[in-house]
């Protein structure tokens, strides 16, 4: 039977066999590992203040103010007892009045962007580049440069401190728009939309028939950004609204946390209120994506 030989290595020169200097990673395997690092340490910046809010949000008054930041206390029960009493509860009409404001907004932005996206990708008609492009340009501009005009427009329709105020400026999302219009041109193909015309199909049917369930996981995405920022704006509803039985849960918060400097008290529960304000945008968040795979997984059983 022949044997083969195994070459022996010589040893570096100035080095030891079996010393740690052999097995030091090489330095291509140390930059490698700077990208997991900086991760971690974003994710960790990201983090801290989630879990600062979570273990705040179970010390009462005077734990919060006397004990280690990352000790958690005994007063949450006690904190839900007092938001749910403070004003006979209108903690929880600051949560529906958000929940109305993003839900029904995000919906209707959504609609309002598929349409618009699907247009803009189907349709040859003049001026649709330009059209285009002035909607990049509102990507492009902060929200806040468009709060006093549109607080100036619905003042003149004396529409201002109603719950129109806060949702027909964000029916239009021109980010939605520009998502759905990639969207639409890359997952509708253009032969089966010349098949519907050619069976008979109107456009309205075709839109709604065929191109819209092929545009649905990218819809959900756009939904679900809409969704998250108008639970999260605070200078439209600040700016529109007076009447505070009508403010979002960011406005609501915010009122507890200016009287909080009077009332010391009332910090626990502008904490506790700032942790249940976030459990509808996970909950939400885990929905949706849920629903986001079935429809990328049924996008490509039918293609």
């Amino acid at each position: 039977m022949s044997s083969l030989a195994v070459p022996q290595t010589e040893p570096v020169a100035g080095s030891t066999p079996g010393t740690a200097q052999d097995r030091r990673p090489p330095l291509r395997r140390r930059i490698a590992l700077i990208p997991t690092v900086t991760l971690l340490l974003g994710a960790l910046y990201c983090l801290l203040p989630v879990a600062w809010v979570v273990i705040a949000a179970t010390k009462s008054g005077r734990e919060l103010f006397s004990t280690f930041t990352f000790l958690p206390g005994t007063g949450f029960a006690g904190n839900i007892r007092d938001l749910n009493a403070y004003r006979d509860g209108v903690y929880w009409q600051w949560m529906g009045n958000s929940a109305l404001y993003a839900g029904l907004g995000a919906l209707l932005s959504t609609c309002v962007s598929a349409i618009s996206g699907y247009a803009l990708a189907t349709y040859r008609f003049r001026g649709r580049e330009t059209l285009f492009n002035v909607l990049l340009a509102g990507v492009l501009m902060p929200p806040v440069i468009l709060a006093v005009p549109q607080y100036l427009l619905l003042a003149k329709a004396d529409l201002t401190d109603s719950y129109l105020s806060v949702l027909l400026p964000q029916i239009l999302f021109p980010y939605g728009v520009y998502l759905a219009r990639i969207y639409a041109a890359a997952a509708v193909p253009a032969d089966v939309i010349e098949a519907g015309r050619m069976d008979g199909a109107s456009e309205w049917r075709i839109f709604t028939r065929i191109a819209l369930p092929m545009m649905i996981p990218g819809m959900v995405t756009v939904f679900l950004f809409q969704f998250v920022a108008i639970w999260n704006n605070f200078l439209l509803p600040y700016i529109m609204l007076s009447d505070d039985e009508k403010f979002p849960i960011t406005l609501g918060l915010f009122t507890l946390l200016e009287q909080g400097a009077n009332t010391p008290a009332l910090y626990t529960l502008v904490i506790t209120g700032a942790l249940l304000a976030v459990l509808p945008l996970v909950a939400l968040f885990l929905v949706i994506q849920r629903f986001w795979s079935l429809d990328l997984l049924s996008g490509a059983v039918k293609s």
